[in-house]
């Protein structure tokens, strides 16, 4: 018995003079019902995961998609906008040169001069609608929609250019004609004094 108090004794004493830091060791509990739920959601987070991947790759293809049919419609307005072009430079070469080479005030070593300008002027916009012809048909120019929208851009740019060049030739004209057409009335006016 003896043994006994003292081995409490020494127990007590080892127990008291600790820390308190006591920790047991031992193998680990488990509970099979988180394990299975943890593993559930696990599972359930992959899956919505998967989703969202998926769902970020096809806004790409979208993204994509509007970025090209914003790239057509851009063409498709510059077109327009070439198109409307040529079509004004070819009803004032048809209609208001006409009239300026009509004009008896213009003189006849001027009439190769003014047809000659305005010429020009159309064969260069006949040559802009076939390079737009070759960009929009062929396959040989390797463009993206982007780029070919940007020549088609600058084409318009330039058509618009011509337009005004050949309005201001128009009112240039014009304006030679109204000044001699003034002069001559004031040279052949009568005397009346």
């Amino acid at each position: 018995m003896k043994n006994k108090i003292t081995t409490l004794i020494i127990a007590l004493t080892i127990i008291l003079s600790s820390s308190g830091h006591i920790v047991a060791q031992g193998m680990p509990v488990y509970d099979n019902t988180n394990f299975i739920s943890f593993a559930k959601s696990l599972i359930e987070s992959a899956k919505q995961t998967s989703q969202l991947l998926k769902s970020v790759q096809f806004l790409k293809k979208q993204k994509e998609n509007i970025e090209k049919v914003n790239n057509v419609i851009k063409q498709l307005k510059a077109v327009r906008e070439l198109t409307r072009n040529n079509q004004r430079l070819f009803d004032i070469v048809q209609d208001d040169l006409r009239e300026i080479l009509n004009s008896p005030y213009i003189k006849s070593d001027e009439v190769n001069r003014v047809s000659e300008s305005f010429n020009a002027i159309i064969e260069n916009s006949l040559d802009g609608l076939d390079y737009i012809d070759q960009i929009l048909s062929s396959d040989n120019l390797k463009m993206t929609d982007a780029e070919r929208a940007e020549v088609l851009k600058e084409m318009e740019l330039q058509s618009n250019e011509m337009v005004a060049e050949i309005e201001a030739k128009i009112r240039r004209y014009r304006e030679i004609i109204a000044f001699r057409e003034m002069q001559d009335k004031i040279n052949n006016r009568e005397a009346k004094y």
